[in-house]
């Protein structure tokens, strides 16, 4: 790893294993796994504004729709006049096609530092304490078995597939019926991921997975209504 990334990854092992040795007491053998998951939720907590700004960018666009699609259908043989037409409508009502990733893509740097955390031995000049932290079990710095038995693998990924399922509705619920087959496709399966993703992550990073999933769905359920 290069050297300039060893600040953020030591400043983050100090947090987590500091919130993991002040709550021992308490959380026993998983302390490391709730410090994951308070660290979790202060990334969502400083994340709040632009889950805010993405929720608004949302309903912007459902105002928007029926303009889209008159422009759409007006210039239907000139694609290029489409985009500068669409561009410009968003542009005027302070809209933005991609307001709903700004929170996904701002937590992609969390992301690696938990999955770059939790796979190597050795941080900040000494043995990485956190590989030791466990749940049900299961060590947090294993990476999932494509055939696991181990509970805590199998519960790991059935609440994984729970936040899918309703992220996946919801998703559904959010489509207008101009919604091409694709777009519907893509809808239903993507928050999948989640599980594809969580069988070539740590424990950990896995736990970091549900929990920000989790959050992200409940937030929008609510802040939405």
């Amino acid at each position: 790893m290069p050297a300039f990334l060893d600040a953020p990854i030591n400043a983050a092992y100090h947090l987590v294993n500091g919130i993991a040795t002040t709550i021992e007491p308490v959380t026993g053998l998983y302390a490391a796994a709730v410090a994951i998951v308070l660290c979790t939720l202060a990334v969502r907590l400083l994340l709040l504004p632009l889950s805010l700004a993405a929720i608004r960018g949302e309903k912007s666009r459902a105002v928007l729709m029926p303009e889209i699609r008159k422009i759409s259908e007006r210039h239907a043989k000139d694609p290029e006049r489409v985009q500068r037409e669409v561009a410009k409508l968003q542009s005027e009502s302070g809209s933005t096609l991609f307001a709903g990733c700004l929170p996904m893509f701002a937590q992609l740097p969390f992301f690696w530092v938990m999955y770059t955390l939790f796979s190597t031995a050795v941080v900040a000049g000494q043995s990485n304490q956190l590989l030791a932290g466990t749940i049900f079990g299961a060590p947090l710095g294993v990476h999932w078995p494509m055939f696991a038995t181990t509970p805590a693998y199998l519960g790991l990924a059935l609440l994984l597939a729970v936040v899918a399922f309703f992220s996946s509705r919801r998703q559904l619920r959010l489509l207008d019926e101009t919604a091409s087959p694709m777009a519907r496709r893509i809808a239903r399966f993507l928050p999948y991921g989640t599980l594809a993703t969580a069988a070539f992550i740590p424990m950990a990073a896995g736990l970091y997975l549900l929990t920000t999933t989790a959050w992200t769905l409940l937030e929008r359920t609510f802040l939405q209504r």
